[in-house]
């Protein structure tokens, strides 16, 4: 668990579910809807700024589940973290 409150998580998810939804509407080609690219592009930079401050499998482990994109992102950032980390042991 990460070092917010519960309120400030369940917030955060909210967020980060919204984005999520859009991300995850456009790219199974929601019928009737224009994709606007700034929206989805700005969808996809919140979702990886709350990844990136918490655990989403600790603490969205519900929106992981349902979100293709959640899923998407918050594997990315566990790629990145492990590849920085990997730097840290070599010179």
């Amino acid at each position: 668990m990460s070092d917010f409150d519960k309120i400030t998580l369940q917030a955060m998810e909210a967020t980060a579910a919204a984005s999520a939804a859009y991300l995850d509407a456009c790219d199974s080609g929601a019928e009737g809807d224009r994709l606007d690219p700034e929206y989805y592009r700005a969808c996809g930079d919140l979702l990886l700024k709350i990844f990136a401050l918490v655990d989403p499998e600790q603490d969205f482990p519900d929106l992981l589940r349902r979100s293709p994109a959640a899923r998407e992102i918050a594997d990315s950032i566990q790629l990145r973290r492990r590849i920085e980390a990997g730097k840290l042991g070599y010179p």
